[in-house]
């Protein structure tokens, strides 16, 4: 880590991922390894219990040997855009935790803010909603369901193997380091799969697997259209195209 940052393994996440990535790619690995070995028993299993007991399950003692490793995708930063109250722009819709744009994150997420986000953002939105509860908009009546023209589905298949596309393309597309060229690939794969989606869901019985998987192609094209909206490197949202940040920071803000 030292080449990459002189804070070496304690820079921001965004640098040590970028960092693994650039190692695993440029000498064709599996994995790096993480180590803290040199740290006396104790220490690591005061400092670290969960991790310990789980990688010991295993077969992995961290007190001896390195952890391999590979850089994940970095939780949600970003999402329904949301007042200090947790309000959002549609009458009678509250959101709390990662799934919003509270700003707490900014644009790399930090440690321990989706605690603060959940238990701040959802104290505040359910005091708002106990102090406007009679003046809130009704609940819509939902239509009844109408399943006389669809059927049992003998493809289930085909959930599977679009969930393993998204999968994928979204991991080697719209992954860690990202291009305007690799996004583009995955936008006209999301826009063929959201087609075969509408297909599969008008034409066979709804399952949880089903609508998981709409909304699946959703969420993508959302975080594919934002890093294309997006001119500038910050943090986490970081593109070869535009390596430099801005002097201003901007959110980026899709309106249907």
């Amino acid at each position: 880590m030292v080449k990459f940052d002189k804070r070496a393994e304690l820079a921001p996440r965004d640098i040590v991922a970028r960092a693994i990535d650039h190692e695993i790619k440029r000498l064709g690995l599996d994995y790096v390894h993480l180590d803290i070995s040199h740290r006396d028993e104790d220490f690591v299993r005061a400092h670290f219990p969960n991790i310990y007991d789980k990688l010991l399950g295993l077969g992995i003692d961290i007190t001896r040997e390195p952890i391999p490793v590979v850089p994940a995708q970095h939780y949600t930063c970003g999402g329904i855009v949301v007042d200090r109250d947790g309000r959002t722009d549609a009458p009678g819709l509250y959101a709390a935790g990662e799934a919003t744009e509270s700003g707490l994150h900014g644009a790399n997420r930090l440690a321990s803010n989706s605690l603060l986000e959940c238990v701040v953002f959802g104290q505040a939105a359910a005091e708002h909603i106990a102090a406007n509860f009679e003046t809130l908009p009704q609940v819509p009546k939902i239509r009844p369901w109408d399943e006389s023209r669809v059927t049992d589905s003998d493809e289930e298949v085909v959930i599977a193997q679009t969930w393993g596309e998204i999968r994928r393309f979204m991991w080697n597309y719209v992954g860690i380091v990202r291009t305007t060229k690799r996004l583009e690939r995955a936008k006209r794969r999301i826009d063929m799969l959201r087609q075969e989606v509408a297909d599969y869901y008008s034409n066979f019985r709804v399952t949880p697997d089903l609508i998981e998987l709409r909304n699946l192609v959703e969420v993508a094209d959302l975080i594919v259209r934002s890093a294309l909206s997006r001119k500038e490197s910050r943090g986490l949202h970081y593109t070869l195209d535009y390596p430099d940040m801005r002097a201003e920071a901007r959110d980026t803000v899709l309106i249907p």
